[in-house]
């Protein structure tokens, strides 16, 4: 049953309500949508719901505001609580991208609004929502991370020559070495190389049953491309997601072998090349920290960054949180994490990721 929730001061032509989970008859309208809303994203489909909720058991609060039985913008929400990482309400957790996706103001400023109103509801530290525009220049912004994108060319040759020459000699290098390319049906591959990887950095893994419902959820716009070396042992893999005309690598991992191979360059390439193929138009490579290594990474294969502005409402702190690797006060906590038997971070992982949506 879909309910609607109160409105305060908005016009009384739109009606906000919440997606209901178990809907797949709503649900297929969210997602029609998004496909056809200009602004909206691969994060602001409806399958995060499912993912959020069973997989992370956290509260979501999927917004929709419609008129005359058309649906004129969404706002998906994630209420994550917990004791180390404080109380908010954000759209979206685990997702690059977020915030409002609308047709008209009316529609953005009333499933702005009502979020509002929910977060303090709720009770939270804050409300995040992870804009790729700057919506609100009144409202504290965290200015830690960029998003790199750029187009496909037509011509696969065209896409490595775009390459700047020191990076394409190690995608020619990666093809020198004999290394191969595979899709994958399962996770399996991947996130033995994805959980090593963070490990290797001091961060914990997200649950391997993640990874099986993003490919469940989503099918085939959630692909894992594994690269093999000669002898057939893996060592470097992604999983990657599409939407529209768009291929969005999203998690990654890697053996330590893979420098030495230049698996890495190689996977990439790889990935670009066939969504060259498949007449896809542009290459998202996702979100970096401001001056970290993938950042770098990502400057070396000719991409420009674009600030991404993750708008906050705060209302019990006066500065933005910084739940992030960069803040010294987890220093110590990552190289314990480093030194932790790869077993045991494997079981103890999940359950604090599930808290750094």
């Amino acid at each position: 049953m879909r309910r609607r929730w109160p409105l305060s001061d908005v016009s009384s032509a739109l009606i906000v309500r919440r997606l209901d989970l178990h809907s797949t008859g709503e649900a297929a309208r969210w997602d029609a949508f998004v496909q056809s809303c200009p602004n909206a994203t691969f994060f602001h489909r409806a399958g995060w719901q499912v993912l959020i909720r069973e997989v992370f058991r956290h509260d979501t609060y999927f917004l929709y505001a419609e008129a005359a039985g058309n649906i004129r913008g969404i706002l998906p929400l994630g209420h994550v609580k917990s004791r180390l990482f404080g109380n908010a309400l954000t759209s979206l957790p685990f997702s690059v991208y977020g915030g409002v996706a609308a047709l008209d103001e009316d529609a953005a400023s009333t499933l702005e609004r009502e979020a509002e109103h929910l977060a303090q509801r709720l009770d939270v530290d804050h409300l995040e929502l992870r804009n790729v525009q700057r919506c609100h220049t009144d409202w504290p912004v965290q200015d830690l991370y960029v998003t790199f994108r750029k187009s496909i060319a037509q011509k696969e040759e065209d896409n490595l020559l775009a390459i700047p020459r020191k990076q394409r000699a190690m995608v020619r290098k990666g093809i020198k070495n004999g290394l191969t390319s595979h899709i994958d049906v399962s996770v399996d591959r991947f996130f033995a190389l994805y959980a090593d990887n963070v490990h290797r950095h001091g961060t914990p893994a997200l649950p391997k049953a993640y990874f099986n419902g993003l490919c469940r959820v989503f099918g085939p716009d959630c692909e894992v491309l594994t690269v093999c070396a000669p002898d057939g042992r893996p060592v470097s893999s992604v999983l990657s997601f599409y939407f529209r005309d768009e291929v969005l690598p999203y998690y990654a991992g890697d053996d330590e072998a893979a420098r030495e191979l230049a698996a890495n360059d190689f996977k990439y390439w790889e990935l670009m090349r066939l969504a060259c193929a498949r007449g896809l138009k542009v290459f998202d490579y996702g979100r970096s920290k401001q001056n970290s290594g993938s950042y770098a990474f990502k400057k070396n294969w000719g991409f420009e960054p674009t600030p991404l502005h993750y708008e906050y409402r705060l209302y019990k702190s006066d500065s933005v949180p910084q739940n992030n690797p960069a803040n010294a006060k987890y220093r110590l906590l990552i190289a314990a994490w480093r030194r932790m038997p790869i077993a045991l971070a494997n079981w103890l992982g999940p359950k604090i990721a599930r808290n750094l949506g």
